[in-house]
């Protein structure tokens, strides 16, 4: 789908509610192609999480601060009414948008290197595994997925969860919580 601003294309991974749209959705993940210089959309109201997935990496100013986005960065968390503009290091970039209205739902965001076995565990909420780099496999207590480059699972329940990532790769633990539910 083409971005908020028009500069360029987004996939959407996962949206809530399900029906919703860009401009009334709780929480909303995605990855964008980033070929060009040139502003960030707006979205008021929102909190974002930007995570390079492919490409050399970006300068993102926001407000006047520039920070240094690249593959092996941390994930960066900005506010998404914010004035930002992207400059590309040298090339088009893949990234990955984590997305959440701001006084209703918040998030976390972690880049984590899999090398043999992790352990990731869920707050109550959603969480979503996205799978940036490798293949690996993906054990819960109902079962095994086999994750591949770009595969997301999502999953979400009012109990707290814990999986096991086996293999080698790079993957995104998303954790998206409702500020209003107590004891998370």
């Amino acid at each position: 789908m083409p971005w908020k601003n028009g500069g360029g294309v987004t996939v959407e991974i996962a949206i809530s509610p399900e029906n919703a749209s860009v401009d009334n959705f709780d929480w909303r993940i995605s990855t964008a192609t980033v070929a060009n210089d040139g502003p960030f959309s707006v979205f008021n109201g929102i909190d974002r999480t930007l995570s390079v997935l492919e490409g050399n990496g970006i300068v993102l100013d926001v407000e006047g601060v520039e920070t240094t986005l690249t593959r092996e960065t941390a994930p960066f968390a900005f506010a998404a009414d914010a004035s930002s503009v992207a400059r590309l290091i040298d090339g088009t970039i893949t990234d990955l948008n984590v997305m959440t209205r701001r006084g209703r739902f918040t998030h976390q965001v972690e880049r984590i290197a899999i090398d043999d076995s992790r352990i990731v565990a869920s707050n109550r909420g959603a969480m979503l595994i996205f799978c940036a780099e490798g293949n690996f496999d993906l054990k819960s207590d109902s079962g095994i997925a086999q994750m591949g480059l770009h595969d997301c699972l999502v999953m979400s329940g009012e109990a707290q969860f814990s999986l096991e990532l086996i293999g080698k790769g790079i993957a995104y633990k998303v954790l998206i919580m409702d500020i209003n539910v107590e004891n998370q």
